[in-house]
């Protein structure tokens, strides 16, 4: 559908992927999984492995440490570990993607926002340590569904949450992943700063509001 298309529905909620789009977490996400390998004994991560740093930025932490730490004997002992990792102490090294307030406080009241991430346990706390989580109306992470992205059903949790029609929506993602379960669930994708297949790609925030 062209993105002109979008001015001629009535778009009712705006979805948004996590890192890489309301924050670049890329450090954070790098330090908490160099806190297990370096746990168990295994060779720091390579961060010229461009496979690798993509799956520890996109994917959620179980389908992480299952690649990281293939073969291991110990996966219990790795996935108790890295739950119990304070990732509050991690949040200095995330920085919140520029003009996202702005977009966030012009959009508000005019459309429901939601996050859809493949964080688990971290994102409600996330959300508030930056002053963002009066403006999210439904926060669906991993944790809270049986099949993370790239599956639909995060999406399709949203959506029943606001009884809302899959072309109702905007996905905001960055990532393959996000594409694919915008894709598999039949919402509309913006890519953010990706190259990939998508309705529309921004640079910035505030270019969703040109769009809506």
């Amino acid at each position: 559908m062209p993105a002109e298309n979008i001015l001629k529905k009535k778009t009712k909620a705006v979805i948004y992927d996590c890192d890489g789009v309301l924050f670049d977490s890329f450090e954070a996400n790098y330090a908490f999984y160099g806190q297990v390998v370096e746990r168990f004994g295994k060779a720091p991560l390579d961060r010229s492995d461009a496979e690798l740093m993509r799956i520890l930025h996109t994917y959620c932490n179980k389908d992480v440490l299952s690649h990281i730490f293939a073969g291991f004997d110990r996966m219990d002992e790795v996935r108790a570990f890295s739950a119990s990792i304070d990732y509050r102490k991690l949040f200095p090294l995330m920085v919140m993607e520029e003009g996202l307030r702005e977009t966030l406080e012009a959009l508000k009241g005019r459309v429901e926002l939601a996050v859809c991430t493949n964080r688990a346990s971290s994102m409600d706390l996330l959300l508030e340590c930056f002053g963002l989580a009066p403006y999210f109306s439904c926060v669906m992470t991993a944790a809270l569904v049986q099949n993370p992205k790239p599956h639909p059903e995060p999406l399709w949790k949203v959506l029943e949450r606001y009884g809302i029609a899959p072309e109702e929506a905007l996905f905001i993602g960055d990532s393959e992943v996000d594409r694919q379960a915008a894709d598999a669930a039949g919402v509309p994708f913006v890519a953010y700063r990706g190259e990939m297949p998508a309705l529309a790609r921004i640079e910035k925030h505030q270019e969703l509001l040109l769009l809506l």
